[in-house]
């Protein structure tokens, strides 16, 4: 099977540590499952991840999986590539995702699809899980695409 990324193949890889901060968000995305830290005394969610809560200053933290879905909060058109693996790859659509069922945090990534197609504030969309299973070691992007439908859906590289 060939490799059927989002991007092109040179882009840093990044760091999906097995241990540290990001650990059990990285694990989740290779479960396919999207998840956020909460504080347990008050049911406050946060993204990115921190040592501390912020709203109580608490090192008491949880992470939970969350729905893969939300709706974009803001996006932008790329026309410039920022690395020379994107020279061809121009443009692309970057979104922030608000996902309203964890307290609102808000995700950066990929919008998948046409790269001109039309965008809208408001738009629902779901996390699409890009394995990336060639990588050493392996990773798992979450990429989003537009729909009215709640099921997400996956990319698979073997």
């Amino acid at each position: 099977m060939s490799n059927h990324y989002y991007l092109p193949a040179g882009l840093p890889t990044p760091m999906a540590e097995p241990s540290g901060l990001y650990a059990p968000y990285w694990q989740g995305t290779r479960e396919e499952k999207l998840r956020v830290q909460r504080n347990p005394a008050t049911g406050t969610c946060q993204w990115p991840p921190q040592w501390i809560a912020h709203d109580t200053q608490s090192f008491e933290l949880e992470w939970i999986d969350v729905e893969p879905k939300g709706v974009i909060y803001s996006w932008s058109r790329i026309w410039h590539p920022v690395h020379p693996a994107l020279q061809n790859a121009v443009p692309y659509i970057i979104v922030i995702v608000e996902l309203k069922h964890a307290c609102g945090v808000r995700m950066l990534g990929n919008l998948l699809g046409d790269p001109n197609q039309k965008v809208e504030i408001g738009a629902e969309v779901e996390a699409v899980f890009e394995h990336h299973n060639d990588a050493a070691p392996p990773f798992t992007l979450v990429q989003w695409r537009a729909t009215s439908r709640g099921e997400a859906k996956r990319l698979v590289q073997e």
